[in-house]
């Protein structure tokens, strides 16, 4: 026999709806932030201080998502966030894969082939595990 405990808590009384319709809500949020320039506005106000960079590395550099991928962007977000707060000017610089470009354009020219329609993926993939089993 299931109870119902809601009447046994002591919780506060608030206007805010007990769920939080991100799918609704969140898409609203960015687009006022995009609208009201809130990061564009942030640097002009750390312009001149003292520069804080800390790259962001790709995001998924090395294997599938996984819970250490949130807690490494969480963990940057914090500190680039509490830098700006704290007298510098700290611009967040996403990272990208420094390799797969390089890889698969040698793979382009080694085919011979400019564009993808030149090409298969799978024969393209095929060439750049080649490229890249080379250089280990």
């Amino acid at each position: 026999m299931s109870q119902d405990y809601n009447s046994t808590l002591n919780l506060p009384k608030t206007d805010f709806s007990m769920r939080a319709g991100l799918p609704k809500s969140e898409p609203v949020t960015l687009k006022n932030w995009e609208d009201e320039k809130i990061y564009e506005n942030l640097m002009e106000i750390n312009e001149g201080k003292p520069l804080f960079v800390l790259h962001d590395g790709p995001p998924y550099a090395n294997g599938n998502i996984h819970l250490g991928t949130a807690l490494n962007k969480i963990l940057k977000d914090f500190i680039v966030r509490y830098k700006n707060m704290s007298g510098f000017k700290a611009p967040y610089v996403p990272g990208w894969d420094t390799h797969g470009l390089p890889t698969e354009l040698k793979a382009r020219k080694k085919a011979g082939v400019g564009s993808s329609a030149d090409i298969s993926e799978l024969e393209l993939r095929k060439m750049c595990q080649e490229i890249g089993r080379a250089h280990v």
